[in-house]
């Protein structure tokens, strides 16, 4: 049977990821991992994923490539909130060609440098964003609409220094508001 599972984020631009770091240390997060995601992004040719606040990407890393749907924002949480849906491909390659095929058009790419941590049951980020610098991630995993994480993101966030308004918005919302991409 098919579960909805919705990822609660909070996301904040920080000035440097050395503090937040070392409260990880202290904390004794389990660190996960250094990766560098380059991610490629489309749009429907049959409907406006801008307009209907999706995003279809290919997420290459160091070994691997994921496909990940992104549902509408839900923003009962005051945080950023959505149905995410994930699949390996063997060759990202491959799927973006089927994309292409089917008319989909590349929209931007996104480079991030991401150290990733685990305290509890929380997974925790820290992004280096090409066109956009630094930034800490914490996102709690929720199968239950009813379940709201967003205390539970709090404390963390003021157990690790992590201060600032909520970013709701996608590296790729930013950067497409920084600079709209090139167009064929």
């Amino acid at each position: 049977m098919w579960q909805t599972v919705l990822e609660v984020e909070l996301k904040v631009k920080v000035p440097s990821l050395d503090p937040v770091r070392e409260q990880l240390v202290r904390r004794h997060a389990q660190f996960r991992g250094k990766v560098h995601e380059h991610d490629i992004y489309y749009n429907a040719p049959h409907r406006d994923f801008g307009v209907t606040d999706e995003a279809v990407r290919v997420r290459y890393t160091d070994d691997h490539a994921v496909v990940t749907y992104k549902g509408p924002k839900i923003s009962k949480f005051g945080l950023k909130a959505r149905e995410e849906l994930n699949f390996a491909v063997e060759s990202g390659e491959t799927f973006e060609t089927m994309l292409d095929r089917l008319g989909f058009l590349k929209t931007r790419e996104v480079n991030k440098w991401r150290e990733n941590y685990s305290l509890g049951t929380a997974s925790i980020s820290l992004d280096n964003v090409d066109g956009l610098g630094t930034f800490a991630e914490i996102e709690v995993i929720t199968a239950n609409e009813s379940d709201n994480p967003t205390d539970r993101i709090a404390k963390i966030a003021q157990e690790i220094g992590v201060e600032g308004e909520p970013i709701l918005e996608s590296y790729l919302e930013l950067l497409m508001a920084k600079k709209p991409a090139d167009r064929p």
